[in-house]
């Protein structure tokens, strides 16, 4: 009997250092596999910040390129302004000239509106054709009689 008890008592024990050592191991020795998480995960913090950077750049510069444009169709409008006071020869041809130039800013007010249709019958899905002559679905359509 104390030989069985030996047979269990070795092998249970031997599990138990065993589990100690590699619970030491692993506590004292720098993991390789937390490490190597940590270092991905910063790296890819670093490329989501970077690109967040870039995308703040980006929209800024078009914000900026945005406003010039304005400020240079302002420009436009007020040259074009200030032509046709000064070149025009007359005031009829003066007050035409501004009001094309103020019908620029205004795009739906320089567009007439659309006319009514002036009949109301509904288009037709087959082209009109003479009386007595063929349909385009007869037999003989296009077909010319060369006796």
């Amino acid at each position: 009997m104390e030989q069985s008890i030996l047979v269990w008592l070795v092998p249970a024990f031997t599990l138990l250092v065993g589990i100690a050592i590699g619970f030491l191991i692993a506590r004292l020795a720098p993991g390789a596999a937390p490490s190597r998480t940590q270092s991905q995960l910063d790296e890819l913090q670093e490329r989501f910040d970077t690109y967040q950077s870039e995308v703040i750049t980006h929209f800024n510069t078009t914000a900026s390129l945005v406003k010039k444009l304005t400020q240079s169709y302002n420009d436009v409008q007020q040259h074009l302004a200030d032509g046709a006071d000064q070149l025009a020869l007359d005031e009829l041809t003066r007050q035409r000239l501004l009001a094309a130039v103020q019908n620029g800013n205004d795009y739906a007010g320089s567009r007439d509106r659309l006319q009514a249709p002036s009949s109301t019958e509904p288009p037709k899905d087959y082209a009109p054709k003479p009386a007595g002559s063929p349909g385009t679905l007869d037999e003989d359509f296009g077909v010319r009689n060369r006796f």
